[in-house]
């Protein structure tokens, strides 16, 4: 029988998640995936936070709750703890109530929520992001129709930095009425984020062009281990009166990945800017999903809310960015003992969970087809999925790789 959805083309799969399905079907018995962005122990397992599983249990276990439907921007003790850990208690934006924060589901769900209500309430057309980037920024804002969706400069190929003449060139020859997305920190997939002199310059040609910025933050926390610092780049931003948006995930450093736990911060001019925006926002939301899911927000709130707990998780999100310098340090001394050609500080030098090794396509296929080690086409891994037991095979499948196919 024919099918009326039969001349629809088949997608092309979505490279992460199809490199875990190819990962999952190989039987080689030293295989290793460096793909998936998730944090993984040195066991190469998920870890569920101590602390979250102590307030799943609470939650279980407490007649009280309900699931009843949040209201439609989401539950307020979380999206104000979701403020208040991005901005800081003291932040003028907050004791200024000029700032507002949207539930969202996942960073995904809240970047979705600002590209509509910039194309819609506010007539913006046009999205730059860096090149390169998470991928679903570009397919979120082209989603969202917008026609002018471009990437500007921002890695440096040969030395393995910011590219950060070309990015101020390419946004300088931007409309003026762009969205300029910008990672708070660890930025995906190169680990590299501009420097504070390089900020202000950023902050100025934004100030100049009258661009709309949001901050990417999914990864607080993972830069330096420390929650305050990670926050640096939004917060800058608010001392300078700019308003913009920021995305917050609570995926990473909560471990909530299927949970999708997200929050849209708005930072406004003024109180009534914020209930303005505000009330559009819940049209957004509910002709979107309507209303936000329970489960991931309550644990964010229970535990940011709470001195011990809060105490209790930072020190846990301490532990994954330590485990993660420790992983750059060791890959970085393999390859260095090895005498792999090439340059390979980058590997210290780039933040976060993520690092863009520089290794090529033809590398990264060899590595894949004779080391069966899974990572991305553009060369980025997941430095916690390297753990003390895989990391000699890896490094030395890198040299191999490397040594084969040199840059």
């Amino acid at each position: 029988m024919a099918s009326v959805f039969g001349g629809i083309e088949i997608a092309p799969p979505i490279e992460v998640f199809n490199l875990t399905a190819q990962y999952n079907e190989d039987n080689h018995p030293q295989k290793v995936n460096l793909g998936v962005g998730a944090y993984r122990t040195d066991e190469g397992k998920p870890w569920v936070l101590p602390v979250v599983r102590t307030v799943e249990a609470q939650m279980a276990t407490d007649v009280t709750l309900n699931h009843e439907y949040l209201p439609v921007a989401g539950m307020p003790d979380f999206r104000l703890a979701a403020l208040r850990l991005l901005l800081g208690e003291d932040s003028p934006a907050i004791v200024e109530n000029r700032v507002e924060g949207v539930q969202a589901i996942g960073g995904t769900g809240a970047i979705r929520l600002c590209a509509d209500f910039c194309k819609k309430m506010l007539g913006y057309d046009s999205m730059y992001t860096s090149s390169p980037t998470w991928g679903n920024h570009l397919g979120i804002f082209k989603s969202c129709g917008y026609s002018n969706v471009k990437q500007y400069r921002y890695w440096d190929a040969q030395n393995r930095t910011i590219d950060f003449n070309g990015m101020m060139e390419d946004l300088n020859a931007a409309p003026e009425k762009t969205v300029v997305i910008l990672h708070g920190c660890c930025h995906n997939p190169t680990g590299v984020n501009p420097t504070e002199e390089q900020l202000k310059e950023i902050g100025d040609l934004v100030e100049r062009k009258k661009f709309m910025l949001l901050v990417d933050e999914a990864y607080q926390g993972f830069a330096s281990g420390n929650l305050e610092q990670d926050g640096n780049t939004v917060r800058y931003f608010v001392k300078r009166g700019f308003e913009f948006f920021v995305s917050q995930s609570f995926s990473k450093n909560f471990g909530l990945y299927n949970e999708r736990t997200g929050n849209l911060a708005i930072i406004c001019a003024n109180k009534d800017a914020k209930l303005r925006v505000k009330s559009q926002m819940e049209m957004v939301v509910r002709t979107t999903w309507s209303n936000s899911p329970n489960h991931g927000a309550r644990i964010v709130a229970s535990v940011l809310n709470n001195p011990a707990y809060y105490a209790e998780w930072k020190e846990h999100v301490k532990t994954m960015s330590d485990r993660i310098k420790m992983m750059r340090e060791m890959l970085f001394q393999k390859l260095k003992s090895l005498g792999t050609p090439g340059k390979w500080d980058h590997i210290i030098e780039q933040k976060g969970m993520f690092s863009f090794t520089g290794l090529n396509p033809a590398q990264v296929d060899i590595l894949m087809k004779k080391y069966h080690i899974y990572l991305l086409k553009n060369g980025r891994i997941n430095m916690c999925a390297l753990t003390t037991s895989n990391m000699e095979y890896v490094a030395n499948a890198i040299h191999a790789a490397v040594t084969e196919c040199k840059l």
